[in-house]
């Protein structure tokens, strides 16, 4: 790409992109300070680190003397007291060496606008030359690369337990900056992915898009189609930088542009995006499952749902002499027995804890000989059958193990009873909080129950087509296979629509049943479907075997579940979408 220069156009060299981020010197800075207003306080202590590449070159650490008195306040926060800053040097005397020290240097800080407004009221206050730094905020870069759902805030304490920091910020300048420093090589990694690469990328991305610029890109959205489809925003490299769907794509894709669209995420993606790509779909159904396969494909850096579908885990019976349930990430074979999947492990963990509660399967992880005798745990005293000590045969071992896999089949009964009743116990004897912790175990099992029956009742059938009406006449039509859409299309109005239904078979993707066992990653794929065909008005037009669940299947416990959820308000609020729920 060439720039324009005095009516020429000269070719930009490799410094005209700017410095890898693996060469810059980094000085991550913090300070502690008197108050928090930098024209009506004073620097009480100045920690900082120089790092590149991931190393550190140098630490500056020196308490600094205020000239006047400490809050009370502000040293039960940091501890400074004022015999500690009584024999330090005052700013005047330390700005030399600390400006030294960050020269040639990019600035880090937590919250940069404080500690930069005291260096530089500092710097003007015993006129020193401001020697105009680039700044980097992790509180900015954090805002825009952790997404809610991995962390409650960003504060910095927060971050570095999140990243899993060498040091724990302590409200002392070193101590604080030494911790920025792991929280800033963790965002600096997930910058790539955004395809943050150079220090000009880097404060280009800092910055949000004006919305005169963000104006200025709609001529990105001319000539789209107004039809259901799903849309692909690509950079100047055409990499995706993000997916998404509608049944208006022109329509959905000029929001983008407009004073509504606030969110800086879309925002900081509208500046790298140079062309977006339509894919034109036979209706809403069709779009969305393209959507979930790109975006699992792809992985676009702006996307944040769907994007892993590969981290799912899975509660399995394991295929041993005395079975026990065992967390895996890999989808189980066919004719195994699952409950899953699960989004998380502590969800999988909190299913795992309702089935101990309720049934006497074993929780060790030790491979037993059904032969010889071995050693036992505490839990062999606490209610385990310890087949560890061949307490139990492997026959009537084999029928604890039948009830969960009659339990995850059909009727869950066999674990829901126990759960009722120790929660009715344990309320009866005033212990509320212990009520509450099996109420949420039991919450978990019954949504992963329902989840797991509701998914493949559809995954087990070979082939099932149906038809929905479709906005202005005729029908949206889907062939599906093991739980995935192997095929759509739209039929006219007014006209036959069997026609086409014989056409899209003869035309639709083969999905083998192995491929359909537990839909793998694709998941959520079937979930989208199940939503579809519980649809107002959809109809089933053929399907190899019926579909349906058995009478006293776990959703017939869906009141239950209702009620559980409505008495812990706040584990519910911070569950997120539940796929069990039926949306008609």
């Amino acid at each position: 790409m060439s720039s324009p220069t005095a009516g020429r156009y000269v070719q930009p060299s490799f410094d005209d992109l700017g410095t890898p981020l693996s060469e810059i010197t980094f000085m991550v800075v913090d300070l502690e300070t008197t108050g928090v207003a930098a024209d009506a306080a004073a620097i009480t202590e100045i920690g900082a680190v120089k790092v590149r590449g991931g190393e550190v070159l140098g630490e500056f650490h020196t308490l600094v003397n205020p000239g006047e008195p400490i809050d009370a306040r502000i040293t039960q926060l940091t501890g400074i007291t004022d015999a500690m800053v009584a024999e330090a040097p005052p700013v005047t005397a330390v700005l030399p060496g600390f400006l030294e020290f960050a020269q040639g240097t990019v600035w880090v800080a937590h919250n940069a606008p404080f500690d930069v407004g005291f260096l530089r009221a500092a710097c003007d206050a015993a006129g020193y030359p401001w020697p105009r730094p680039q700044v980097v905020d992790t509180v900015v870069l954090a805002r825009r690369l952790v997404d809610r759902s991995e962390v409650p805030n960003k504060r910095l304490g927060t971050l570095a337990r999140f990243f899993g920091a060498k040091i724990s910020p302590t409200h002392r300048a070193l101590d604080d900056a030494r911790a920025t420093v792991d929280v800033l090589h963790a965002l600096l990694e997930r910058l790539g992915a955004h395809y943050v690469l150079t220090d000009t990328d880097l404060a280009d991305f800092q910055r949000a898009i004006p919305a005169a610029e963000q104006r200025r890109k709609r001529h990105l959205a001319k000539g789209l189609p107004r039809v259901p489809g799903v849309y692909v925003f690509r950079d100047a490299q055409d990499r995706p930088l993000y997916i998404g769907t509608s049944v208006d794509i022109a329509g959905r894709v000029r929001s983008y542009f407009s004073g509504g669209e606030t969110r800086k995420q879309m925002r900081d993606m509208l500046r790298l995006a140079e062309r977006i790509e339509p894919i034109e779909c036979a209706h809403r159904l069709e779009a969305q499952v393209r959507e979930l396969r790109m975006i699992a494909t792809a992985k676009p850096p702006f996307n944040r749902r769907s994007k892993y579908p590969e981290r799912l885990a899975w509660l399995r019976l394991t295929d041993e002499a005395y079975p026990r349930l065992s967390l895996v990430r890999k989808p189980p074979e066919a004719g195994s027995t699952w409950l899953g999947p699960f989004t998380s492990a502590k969800a999988a963990a909190q299913v795992m804890e309702a089935v101990h509660d309720a049934l006497p399967i074993r929780q060790c992880k030790t491979r037993l000989s059904p032969r010889r005798a071995g050693s036992s745990c505490a839990l062999a005293e606490l209610g385990c059958p310890a087949p560890c000590l061949l307490r139990i045969s492997v026959s009537d071992y084999s029928r604890i193990a039948e009830r969960f896999s009659a339990t995850v089949a059909g009727d869950p009964d066999p674990v829901v009873a126990p759960l009722l009743h120790r929660i009715g116990d344990l309320s009866g004897r005033e212990r509320f909080e212990e009520a509450a912790v099996v109420r949420g175990r039991l919450a978990a099992f019954l949504r992963a129950a329902i989840r797991t029956q509701r998914t493949q009742s559809l995954i087990r059938i070979p082939e099932l087509v149906a038809a929905g009406p479709a906005a202005g006449g005729g029908w949206e039509i889907a062939v599906v296979r093991h739980g995935q859409l192997a095929a759509a299309a739209k039929s006219p109005p007014r006209i036959n629509p069997m026609p086409t239904v014989e056409s899209l078979l003869r035309s639709a993707a083969t999905i083998p049943p192995s491929d359909g066992n537990l839909a793998g990653s694709r998941i959520a794929e079937t979930e989208l479907i199940l939503t579809w065909l519980e649809g107002t008005g959809v109809r089933l037009v053929r399907t190899d075997s019926g579909w349906a669940q058995p009478r006293r299947a776990a959703g017939a416990y869906r009141e239950l579940l209702d009620r559980l959820d409505a008495a812990m308000p706040h584990q519910r609020g911070g569950r997120g979408h539940d796929p069990t729920r039926r949306h008609t």
